[in-house]
This record gives structure tokens, C-alpha cells and sequence, in this order.
């Protein structure tokens, strides 16, 4: 049985920051770019408290069976809910979304590398 990859990503809107958590969110702002994006077994959050209060982590994880990917997406949201409450943020209308990389599209590419190693 071959390994998935699997990506996981955790939405959110901060609720009910105080002024120190949003001075410390600013502060740290440039960790947390989307441009920086990636999805890491630890989860890398980005979000842009100056423009909005949403935020997004992303996941990755592994399995052996199509049905892993709800383990690894409960894994995922548990992981976004510990940072959070770790460090006293509240949040609301937290939701996820996954992809098994075995079952996405093939790009360009990927096909053409594909077609020349079966052909």
C-alpha cells in the first residue's frame, strides 16, 4: 500500500482580541505572510490582522487509506485550536478543508512526464 499526502487547510476568524493580543499579532505579522505559505506537519498560520480578522493554517499529513484524511483533517483542526487557546486567542466559524494529493488533477506537466515514462 503506497503512502497519501494529504493537505489540510484550517479556517478562521479571530473573535474577541483584547488590544495586547492585537498589538502582538502586528508584531508578528511578517512570520505569518501569505506569501510564506506552506503546509507543513506543524501547521503554518498566515493571516493579515492589519486588513482582517481571518486567519488560515495549513496541514499536511499522511495516511495509507482514502478514509485517513478524516484523521488527519480532526488532527488539523485539533492542532488550530491548541495554538489558538495556547495563547488565550478566541476564534469563531473555524472550518477545514482537505485534499488527497493521490486524487488530484495531474497539471501540464505532470501528464507529459507521466505519458513518458509509461510510453
Amino acid at each position: 500500500m503506497s503512502t497519501r499526502t494529504f493537505r489540510i487547510t484550517v479556517r478562521g476568524v479571530f473573535d474577541g482580541l483584547d488590544a495586547d493580543q492585537r498589538a502582538e499579532l502586528l508584531a508578528r505579522a511578517a512570520e505569518h505572510d501569505v506569501l510564506q505559505a506552506a503546509f507543513t506537519p506543524a501547521g503554518h498560520l498566515t493571516y493579515d490582522i492589519a486588513a482582517r480578522p481571518a486567519f488560515t493554517f495549513r496541514f499536511s499529513d499522511t495516511g495509507e487509506a482514502e478514509e485517513d484524511i478524516l484523521t488527519a483533517t480532526e488532527r488539523a483542526e485539533s492542532a488550530a485550536r491548541a495554538w489558538l487557546s495556547e495563547r488565550g486567542y478566541g476564534w469563531k466559524s473555524l472550518r477545514s478543508q482537505a485534499e488527497d494529493l493521490s486524487q488530484a488533477p495531474l497539471g501540464k506537466r505532470r501528464r507529459r512526464e507521466a505519458a513518458q515514462q509509461t510510453g
